[in-house]
């Protein structure tokens, strides 16, 4: 079963460290003396070193040359920025406002022929109305204390549904029945966004199956994650967005998500699932 993703990228920026406190000592030198020669205090290069300080590209290049190591410096450069893309805090995704994050899953989206998406707390961004979307994105913005583009957001996660009518996407949706309990927005709000699930559940490009309460484990409850053919997942968490693109990985989301998947319930056991939701909300 796949690891915590947050230990995911940190054992990659360890990784990077670890390349760095080789080739100081290759070049047979201590950390202070190394510092010297990049010209910063010896406790930074102890923090890069224990993978403490994610590097900057201008450290790499001068640890390098430090350490008569210049032509390792643009793989180390690569790798590091890899690493970083990897682990992406929401506030600084978000720091200019939520819009232009929807527009990188669009584009996932319009890349990837399967989508696999297992949700644990809200709808799949996809299969979401605009009133939900706006209730869902204000109360993010509030949280993270972020612009407020909710607006401009809204409109571009909408679009994302239009795959689920052209250009031979595929969609395959696990979630939990909590999902449809949690009300975001009004009673009213909610309600539409239960009957968009229903609407929507006869499309041949997607698969939609409940997770029902008190159905046994053989898979226990993940973050959400979401799972592009077999080349890229996407896992969040409250305070990230984490980018695996690692096929052992990916091997392990994908057996997750089979394992989920044969956990739900489908058709009419699903349907009458989301209408029951839909009727407690009164």
């Amino acid at each position: 079963m796949p690891k915590s993703p947050s230990s995911s990228a940190q054992a990659a920026r360890e990784a990077v460290a670890a390349r760095l406190r080789e080739l100081m000592q290759e070049a047979g030198l201590k950390g202070n003396q190394l510092a010297v020669r990049c010209g910063w205090n010896a406790a930074k290069t102890s923090r890069i070193i224990n993978a403490r300080t994610p590097p900057s590209d201008t450290d790499i290049r001068l640890w390098c040359a430090a350490c008569d190591a210049d032509d390792q410096a643009p793989d180390l450069i690569a790798a590091s920025r890899a690493v970083e893309s990897m682990y992406q805090e929401w506030r600084r995704l978000q720091r200019n406002g939520m819009r232009k994050v929807q527009e990188d899953f669009y584009a996932l989206h319009e890349q990837a022929r399967l989508c696999r998406a297992y949700v644990s707390n809200v709808v799949p961004g996809f299969l979401q109305t605009a009133p939900y979307i706006t209730a869902l994105l204000r109360t993010i913005t509030r949280f993270q204390g972020t612009p407020d583009d909710v607006a401009e957001a809204v409109t571009a996660r909408i679009a994302r549904s239009r795959f689920l009518y052209e250009g031979g996407h595929r969609f395959a949706v696990v979630m939990e029945e909590a999902v449809l309990r949690h009300r975001i927005g009004s009673p009213e709000e909610m309600a539409g966004q239960l009957r968009h699930l229903l609407t929507v559940m006869p499309l041949s490009s997607i698969s939609i199956g409940i997770i029902p309460f008190g159905a046994e484990r053989t898979v226990w409850p993940l973050e959400a994650f979401y799972l592009y053919d077999d080349r890229h997942a996407v896992v969040e968490t409250l305070t990230a967005e984490i980018n695996i693109t690692q096929p052992r990985e990916l091997t392990d989301y994908a057996r997750a998500f089979a394992g989920l998947a044969k956990m739900a319930v489908y058709g009419e056991h699903a349907r009458s699932r989301i209408a029951a939701a839909i009727d407690a909300l009164g």
